[in-house]
């Protein structure tokens, strides 16, 4: 099957928004205290989330609407607890990915310009709104893929550099967190490649892409997603490798505050790659928050405009407007509370996104697996069997995370 690039687009804006906090910020910190050894964790992470990710498109093209009109479907209260869910959770994971893009923002114009942070902040926040609100679902799929071709470019020969400056051959020894290290594990999880809610988001993508694409079918969002999937996997085996192959054993300690965590990344990868790779690095760093940034700003608000509306009907004129406006002053007042501890709010954010993982998994896979997906376009056996073993992933990992949590020293 042929497919034009022009028939590609929601796979790129899940990637773009996948593509963030769990690769720069998480796969690196991986590779750089663990080396190689978690390259397990990332594979079967994503093996086991693959599944429940591909439903959202999948879903989508099958039937013409978004997964949340298949949750209230299968029981309104199901489409509550989603509304409960991501309320508590959409301003922790906007804040995660706007704190760290604004201390990339900060760190590489800094030279130019000394701007606070929290201006940073609510500039990039603005822009994004700006570039949303103008240019709507359209621009963001021409904008996005602009931004994933110059990312993954720029981090493949980033990697390529590295390997090659390496002066030994890296140990591909893999590693099992001990116990004070195992929250760590469950935070890179958390958002590798992204949340399971972003599935919710991938439908109603399809959805808009759709309404532009007139064949784009179920055959062409399984490619797209395909493409967007993968780009994540590769992208986050090159920036754990980065970690690996720069600063592990490097005896550096990576700060909790955002400007000067983003500037040590960047300055730690020139000393080691040397100072011509500085924009490399930083275009690529830039380039992949903002892409985050930008995507989850978008698609929080257009989850809960379309939730609200499912719900309550149309009592709110403009929801999009509303929920966007909301997000941002959310952002904006969690950012000024956690802004001396980047780290910790990337933890919680990440933490929680795992813990709600099971919810999406369990839901995704019934809705599929239901008469509300017509037959030829519900799960193969193999599709079976990879959910169920997804959600025993998922549940395991969840209940022995909570375990050692509440367990007394």
């Amino acid at each position: 099957m042929t497919l034009s690039l022009k028939k590609i687009g929601p796979g790129l804006l899940f990637a773009g928004a996948a593509i963030g906090v769990s690769h720069l910020v998480q796969s690196t910190r991986a590779g750089a205290d663990f080396g190689f050894g978690l390259i397990w964790a990332l594979l079967l992470v994503n093996i086991f989330k693959y599944p429940f990710f591909q439903f959202g498109p999948r879903y989508a093209m099958a039937t013409g609407e978004t997964l949340l009109d298949g949750y209230k479907k299968l029981g309104k209260g199901v489409l509550i607890a989603y509304f409960i869910l991501t309320f508590a959770t959409m301003f922790t994971i906007q804040t995660a990915v706007t704190i760290v893009t604004a201390g990339l923002a900060k760190s590489i114009f800094d030279i130019y310009f000394d701007i606070p942070i929290e201006i940073w902040t609510i500039i990039i926040l603005s822009t994004c709104f700006g570039i949303l609100i103008i240019g709507r679902y359209a621009f963001l799929d021409k904008l996005m893929k602009f931004i994933i071709i110059t990312l993954t470019i720029s981090t493949l020969i980033a990697v390529a550099y590295a390997f090659h400056g390496s002066s030994s051959a890296p140990s591909i020894t893999q590693a099992f967190p001990n116990a004070l290290e195992f929250g760590f594990l469950i935070a890179f999880m958390g958002w590798m490649p992204a949340p399971l809610d972003i599935s919710i988001w991938h439908s109603i993508w399809a959805i808009e892409k759709q309404k532009n694409q007139k064949d784009y079918t179920v055959k062409s969002t399984l490619f797209d997603f395909n493409v967007g999937y993968f780009t994540t996997i590769i992208l986050g085996l090159g920036f754990l490798s980065l970690g690996a192959l720069v600063m592990y054993n490097s005896g550096e300690v990576f700060s909790s505050k955002a400007g000067e965590f983003s500037n040590q990344l960047i300055l730690m990868y020139t000393k080691n790659l040397g100072n011509w790779s500085y924009i490399l690095i930083a275009i690529a760093a830039f380039t992949t928050m903002f892409s985050t940034t930008l995507t989850t700003l978008d698609a929080s608000p257009r989850a809960m405009a379309k939730t609200t509306t499912l719900l309550f009907g149309n009592i709110i004129k403009k929801p999009y407007l509303v929920w966007i406006s909301i997000l941002i002053l959310g952002t904006i007042l969690i950012f000024l509370f956690f802004k001396s501890d980047m780290i910790l709010l990337i933890k919680i954010a990440t933490v929680l996104s795992f813990l709600t993982a099971p919810f999406y998994a369990i839901i995704n896979y019934k809705l599929i697996s239901s008469h509300h997906t017509p037959k030829q376009w519900r799960p193969s056996l193999k599709l079976h069997i990879l959910s169920w073993l997804g959600i025993i992933f998922l549940i395991g990992f969840s209940f022995w995370y909570l375990t050692l949590l509440y367990t007394p020293n």
